[in-house]
């Protein structure tokens, strides 16, 4: 590589490692939660907006079936989180559901398990991008124009923070994943102790009708199960701890079902903080405008999580720009799992001679 090139490498990519200090780059528990798991937590983000948004199909009566729905979704949750730590101590290799699917149904169920793997993590990359920017311009409308330059610009910068390395991402990442946790859960507790006290918070959707009618019978059920499914994007990302077991700190095995665990918990608590709290305040969402009544002309319509935080915190107060502000920044970085568990999955993989070597 000529000298022009070197210097730049160097300081976007930083210099290189031997084999020897390779030990330096595995994660404590500190980091392996914002590395592997801003994917999950981050779902919380817009779960129970997905939630809202199919039982607005129904009508005012279905949309307060969305703790219930929050319920069964959470349920699953941890049965699957329960099943991944089995994994992390079953393959401490890593390989996820391809390791599992490859040593008990055989080479054609891992490979499949591998491809939907694979494209799971890149539409990873597109979906928390563009949420993240979606809250980000619920904050500072005047942005919304430019959501398409401002979802690239992320995609770059992730890049670039990865190729610095896992142990180096992981560090920068951990700010925005404790402050997302901090933010919600005080935005939580605020609210819920404002209820309990007489003044539950009310969002500014509240007033709003819906133009559909109430669902009965069967069509209620279908409407209920087509928001479970929506509601299950909160389980997006639980599988990248047991693909990278090998990157945490020994005893890794331990270290890495440990880490889910906290991971469970947190999602679970936080996905049904939100949907309580959301159905309380009466958040009113909709796909279309058109489904709501009682719209002013230039409403802007806001996320789930924007409405709560305004409601809880009144609307651009310090509190509402931190949740924004954080919630934005780990839906951003929820993308690095994304960046974190393809490599390891191709990895082994190649090593198999699924994919190329180089």
């Amino acid at each position: 590589m000529t000298t022009t090139l070197r210097l730049p490498k160097r300081l976007l990519v930083g210099n290189p490692m031997t084999t020897t200090q390779l030990q330096e780059t595995l994660l404590p528990k500190r980091l392996a939660l914002p590395v592997y798991c801003s994917d999950p937590i981050s779902s919380n983000a817009y779960a129970t907006q997905e939630i809202l948004l199919v039982l607005a199909l129904g009508g005012a009566s279905a949309v307060l079936f969305t703790p219930w729905v929050a319920v069964a979704v959470v349920s699953l949750l941890a049965l699957v989180t329960l099943s991944y730590r089995q994994t992390c101590h079953a393959y401490p290799d890593g390989g996820g559901a391809y390791a599992v699917s490859r040593a008990n149904l055989g080479t054609n169920a891992s490979l499949v398990a591998a491809a939907a793997l694979m494209v799971d993590y890149v539409m990873t990359v597109a979906v928390s991008i563009a949420s993240g920017v979606e809250n980000f311009v619920s904050a500072f409308p005047a942005l919304a124009p430019y959501s398409v330059e401002l979802c690239l610009g992320f995609i770059v910068l992730l890049t670039v923070m990865n190729l610095r390395g896992v142990r180096e991402s992981g560090t920068l990442f951990a700010i925005p994943t404790y402050g997302f946790l901090v933010s919600v859960f005080v935005m939580l507790g605020v609210g819920f102790y404002n209820s309990l006290m007489g003044h539950t918070p009310v969002a500014e959707s509240a007033g709003f009708g819906f133009s559909h009618t109430d669902p009965t019978g069967a069509a209620l059920i279908i409407l209920l199960l087509r928001a479970f499914a929506s509601g299950c994007t909160s389980l997006t990302g639980v599988e990248a701890v047991s693909n990278g077991v090998p990157t945490f700190r020994k005893p890794k095995a331990h270290n890495a079902s440990a880490t889910l665990l906290l991971m469970g918990g947190l999602s679970i608590a936080m996905m049904l903080g939100i949907s309580v709290l959301s159905t309380t305040a009466q958040i009113h969402i909709a796909d279309s405008l058109g489904d709501l009544t009682g719209v002013p002309v230039d409403y802007e319509q806001r996320t789930v999580l924007a409405q709560l935080s305004a409601a809880v915190f009144g609307n651009n107060t310090f509190g509402f720009f931190a949740v924004q502000g954080f919630t934005t920044a780990i839906l951003v970085l929820a993308a690095n799992t994304a960046f974190n568990g393809f490599p390891i999955l191709a990895s082994i993989l190649a090593a198999d001679g699924s994919c190329p070597s180089s």
